[in-house]
């Protein structure tokens, strides 16, 4: 196995009954790397992320975790944290009493010290005394991931780990991952938010239907040759909806004459046909104040492949 691996998996395939979670998958993730799996619900994404924790084992297939095969048999490999579906917490406990639990079950050295640094990395020290039953669904994202930093991993598995936060607890969390890939540590999350993963990650996989669809860079996925719906504001509104309709490859699909629709155009092409558009606004000397995709062409590429993949099922 390439030592540069912390993941390599060949043909996963999981099965709860006859429903097929997880259909043929393969994976690889370098270490020092943030991955991102996507995919629609019930795509298989918690069942695949649940394999790498040891929480299930799969059916079929070759699953080698930091070097080292992954049996038959459900179990956590050595070096591996995270969780899935949430963290699991003592809502009668404080946050630190909690780190405090962790570190005593893994046979770990609950320092005070070591506590107050992982609280601190994700930014909950103001409310380490407080019991966490109170704390909300970013907090309790935030305390998952310092139980996990605590036992300073190798790998990192994280489902859905922006769920609930503000801004401020994203740019917390963020940081945090992206420290720990510069430190050597694999860190694979899952997300429903194409621009968070877009933002995070360097390498990209998504399932549908429990199937890889698109594994790759997420700029290789955005690819530049697919229309896509652009939100037009100009200087002179009529002008560039005249000038929309006469420009090859482009079409206006919204913004009639209404009162409320009167400075609002979409127009749909793609981005050479958009680049001519530009070239012919700024000639005719009309400000270009606004042109932005609707959806980002990451997430709309994600669509595509999605919905094609469950058509064809």
């Amino acid at each position: 196995m390439d030592t540069l691996l912390a993941v390599r998996a060949r043909g996963i395939t999981k099965c709860f009954g006859d429903v097929v979670a997880l259909d043929g998958v393969d994976l690889d993730v370098t270490q020092g790397q943030i991955h991102g799996v996507a995919g629609p619900n019930g795509a298989g994404k918690t069942t695949l992320l649940g394999l790498l924790l040891g929480l299930a084992a799969a059916d079929s297939g070759r699953l080698e975790i930091l070097g080292t095969p992954v049996g038959r048999t459900p179990a956590a490999a050595a070096g591996v944290a995270g969780f899935v579906d949430g963290p699991g917490l003592y809502p009668s406990l404080t946050a630190r009493q909690n780190l405090a639990a962790l570190a005593a079950l893994h046979g770990l050295d609950a320092r005070t010290a070591a506590i107050d640094e992982v609280l601190d990395q994700v930014g909950l020290t103001d409310v380490a005394d407080d019991r966490t039953r109170g704390f909300s669904l970013g907090m309790r994202q935030r305390l998952g991931l310092a139980a996990a930093l605590l036992t300073e991993p190798r790998l990192l598995v994280l489902d859905e780990p922006s769920n609930g936060l503000d801004p401020a607890g994203k740019r917390h969390v963020a940081n945090v991952l992206t420290g720990l890939a510069d430190r050597g540590t694999a860190v694979v999350l899952s997300s429903h938010r194409m621009d968070d993963l877009e933002a995070l990650c360097s390498e990209v996989t998504i399932v549908a239907t429990g199937r890889v669809v698109f594994s790759g860079p997420p700029g290789k996925l955005a690819a530049e040759n697919r229309a896509l719906d652009y939100r037009l504001l100009t200087s002179d509104p009529p002008a560039a909806r005249r000038l929309a309709a006469g420009t090859d490859g482009i079409r206006v699909v919204d913004g009639a004459g209404s009162a409320h629709d009167a400075e609002r155009l979409v127009v749909r092409g793609q981005v050479p046909a958009l680049d001519a558009l530009v070239v012919r606004l700024v000639g005719e000397g009309i400000a270009l104040r606004e042109l932005a995709p609707l959806v980002s062409p990451l997430e709309a590429a994600f669509l595509a492949l999605t919905e094609q993949q469950e058509a064809g099922r």
